[in-house]
């Protein structure tokens, strides 16, 4: 369920469409990190990742999106840099990367002449 918060004209019964998003990236993140850390046997419980971002005001849009990732032990420098990597293969994050093309279609369910 998504909703807006009821200064928006909702009832705050789910998540708005922008905190989707962000938490549709954070948790494909949080898939990639996880798969990088059991590939090396290193902890994955209690691994978390926070994302924001700004919403801009010029074209209504979310932009300068940061993505922090807490793993619950501490990392060598290569494997910071695996999970990083890691993440980067994430389909939502790639998506997020290169422009996506988006057909709007339109479709009417009421009967003809109503």
């Amino acid at each position: 369920m998504s909703d807006q918060p009821p200064e928006n004209g909702g009832h705050d019964e789910g998540m708005t469409p922008p905190e989707l998003l962000l938490a549709s990236l954070g948790s494909c993140a949080a898939f990639y990190a996880a798969q990088y850390l059991r590939k090396f046997k290193l902890a994955t419980e209690g691994t978390r990742v926070r994302v924001t971002a700004d919403k801009m005001k010029d074209s209504a849009r979310m932009d300068h999106f940061h993505m922090e990732i807490e793993t619950p032990s501490a990392l060598t420098e290569q494997h910071r840099t695996g999970v990083e990597d890691a993440v980067h293969h994430c389909l939502i994050h790639n998506t997020l990367l290169h422009s996506p093309a988006i057909a709007i279609e339109i479709n009417n369910s009421a009967p003809a002449g109503l």
